[in-house]
């Protein structure tokens, strides 16, 4: 199918009925006051109404697509769905309780023009602003978790993986996708950790960001199955030597790091 769409933008929610709407309606004003042909592709899970309110809107809007079901599948497994569907040039996904300003996508498109295969947010590079932090125990919590990924998967030049702001060119996002497996928060270092394997050029972006204050996360429970998750990226990603073939793996020495400009 030949893309008609410039931007495929993917909203993985769990049980966001409270902000979806209004998120929704930012990125459609944000896209058409710059005259960007898109789509919006709701990931939903959950029983709130979420999934019942973008069906409704998606009544009225051919640009919007709800999927996901009452069970949790988990983030990375709704955003891998999404990508299965999306028609755009630029395939991405934002968190669905707008945590960064889809305004922020300004810094993004031109390193996407430039050539970046994949451009992230990071709320950890000198010119980031946060506008609303994460509680002290969180932040802790976050950066000593920080440390043992980077110990086990490496990454080092990319000092936050995890904001839900990442952009990727439209073949980029098929394959890597396509050997994701981790349906859970840490599908965003799989994917990282595959697109640095592949030799990918990975642009880094300061962005805006806030806390909601409404971590889905449970502190020690949660983070205690994402070091599952760390150990099991390493262990199957990293010894599958047939992921890719070794002129993309030659790539990667060839372009460096592809951090930010």
């Amino acid at each position: 199918m030949v893309s008609k769409v410039a931007v495929s933008l993917i909203l993985p929610a769990y049980n966001e009925v409270k902000s979806i709407a209004q998120t929704i309606g930012q990125i459609k004003t944000y896209f058409e006051q710059r005259q960007i042909t898109h789509e919006i592709i709701v990931s939903a899970d959950g029983n709130d109404g979420t999934r019942e309110l973008v069906m409704d809107m998606a009544k009225a809007d051919a640009g919007l697509q709800m999927i996901g079901s009452v069970e949790r599948h988990g983030k990375g497994y709704g955003v891998r769905q999404g990508v299965e569907l999306a028609g755009g040039d630029i395939i991405g996904f934002v968190d669905a309780d707008n945590k960064t300003p889809i305004e922020e996508y300004d810094k993004v498109a031109p390193l996407l023009h430039a050539g970046y295969d994949i451009v992230i947010g990071s709320r950890g590079l000198p010119e980031t602003m946060i506008e609303r932090p994460q509680p002290w125990y969180r932040r802790i919590g976050a950066a000593g978790f920080g440390v043992f990924m980077h110990a086990v998967v490496g990454l080092y030049d990319i000092p936050d993986t995890q904001c839900g702001f990442k952009f990727f060119q439209r073949h980029v996002a098929l394959d890597l996708f396509k050997r994701q497996r981790t349906d859970g928060y840490m599908f965003d270092v799989e994917i990282l950790y595959l697109a640095r394997r592949a030799g990918y050029r990975i642009g880094q972006v300061p962005v805006r960001w806030r806390d909601d204050g409404d971590s889905r996360l449970a502190l020690v429970r949660g983070n205690m199955r994402n070091v599952r998750y760390i150990f099991s990226i390493r262990l199957t990603q990293g010894q599958d030597q047939t992921l890719f073939p070794v002129a993309d793996k030659s790539r990667l020495s060839q372009e460096g790091t592809g951090a930010h400009p």
